[in-house]
C-alpha cells in the first residue's frame, strides 16, 4: 500500500498515533444496553463453547501490552500503548459483564506468567490480533446475518470490532515505524512478519481446540452451529473477511498502512476459484443444437 507519508517519520509516528487516540469511545461495560435475553436466545449464547478462552484471552492481552509499554521509551508512542492497555482490560471487563450477566459457564483462570522478552511477546500478539480480526471480520457478518443473537448483543460487539481493527492498524503502523528506526528495509520487515504470522496461525489452531474442550463442542454442533453452517461454504467465507477487512479499514486515513498479507493471500485465493470455476464451465459438456452440429 503506497502512502504519501515517509514510514518510520515523525509525522508517520505523529499520524498513526494521532489516529488511534482520536478515535477511542469513551463507555463503561456494565452500563452498555444489554437486551434481556431468554429461551433459544439465552440458550444459544451459553451454548458457544470458546468463552473462556477468549475472556483469558482478553484479559492475557492487556497484561502483555502493559507489562510492555513501560518500555516504549517515545512519549507519544506511551501514551498511545497506554490507551491501548486500558481498552484491552475494558474488552476483558465487557467479557465479564457478559459471562455475569447471562449466566454463561466461564470464569477467569490464573494468567500464565509472561515471558522475560517482552517485546517479543508484544510482537506476537500484535501479529495474533491481525490474524484473529481477520478472520473474526469473516465470522461476524456470519453470525450476524443468521441472526445468531439478537441485534443489540451484535451492536455492542461491533464497537469491540471497532476496537480491534484500531489495534491493528495502530500495530501495523507501530511496527513498520520502529523497525525502519532500527533500519530494517522493506524486504526483511516482510520475512518478519511472515514469521510471526506463522506462530500466530500455530497459537490460533490450539485455541480452536482448547475452545473444544470443555464439551468436546458437542452441545454447539448439534444446536447451534446448523444457523452458521446453513448456506456456508468456504469461498463466501473468504470472500466476507476479504470485503469486510476493506469495509471496516476504509474508515482509517489512507495514508495509513494497513495489513496486507491477509487480505493478499485472500485476494489470490478468490482469483484461483473464479478461474477454476470459469474452466469448470468450458470443460462441461455442451449440449443442444450447437453441440449436434459439432459433432
Amino acid at each position: 500500500m503506497t502512502t504519501r507519508i515517509k514510514v518510520g517519520s515523525e509525522e508517520h509516528k505523529a499520524l498513526f498515533c494521532k489516529q488511534f487516540m482520536d478515535t477511542h469511545q469513551d463507555y463503561q461495560p456494565n452500563t452498555l444496553p444489554w437486551p434481556e435475553l431468554g429461551g433459544e436466545d439465552l440458550e444459544r449464547l451459553r451454548g458457544v463453547p470458546f468463552w473462556q478462552e477468549v475472556y483469558h484471552t482478553e484479559r492475557r492481552a492487556g497484561a502483555i501490552v502493559d507489562a510492555y509499554t513501560p518500555h516504549v521509551d517515545d512519549p507519544v508512542v506511551h501514551a498511545a500503548l497506554a490507551l491501548q492497555g486500558f481498552e484491552e482490560r475494558r474488552h476483558a471487563e465487557l467479557i465479564r459483564v457478559m459471562i455475569e450477566r447471562y449466566g454463561i459457564d466461564a470464569s477467569a483462570q490464573p494468567l500464565e506468567a509472561l515471558p522475560g522478552d517482552l517485546e517479543t511477546a508484544f510482537i506476537d500478539f500484535g501479529f495474533g490480533e491481525c490474524l484473529d480480526s481477520f478472520l473474526g471480520f469473516g465470522a461476524f457478518k456470519t453470525a450476524r446475518q443468521s441472526r445468531f443473537m439478537p441485534d443489540q448483543l451484535f451492536d455492542i460487539f461491533d464497537m469491540l470490532m471497532f476496537e480491534e481493527t484500531r489495534h491493528i492498524v495502530f500495530f501495523i503502523n507501530y511496527m513498520a515505524w520502529r523497525e525502519k528506526q532500527r533500519g530494517l528495509g522493506r524486504v526483511r520487515r516482510a520475512m518478519k512478519s511472515l514469521r510471526f504470522y506463522r506462530r500466530a496461525g500455530h497459537r490460533l489452531v490450539g485455541m480452536v481446540k482448547r475452545g473444544q474442550q470443555p464439551n468436546d463442542g458437542k452441545d454447539f454442533a448439534v444446536t447451534q452451529a446448523s444457523m452458521f453452517l446453513e448456506g456456508f461454504s468456504f469461498r463466501r467465507f473468504v470472500e466476507d473477511c476479504y470485503r469486510e477487512n476493506a469495509r471496516r479499514m476504509s474508515a482509517f486515513d489512507p495514508d495509513l498502512m494497513q495489513p496486507r498479507l491477509l487480505p493478499s493471500i485472500a485476494d489470490v485465493a478468490l482469483r484461483g476459484m473464479r478461474a477454476w470455476d470459469a474452466a469448470r464451465f468450458w470443460r462441461r459438456p455442451k449440449s443442444g443444437p450447437a453441440a449436434r452440429k459439432a459433432a
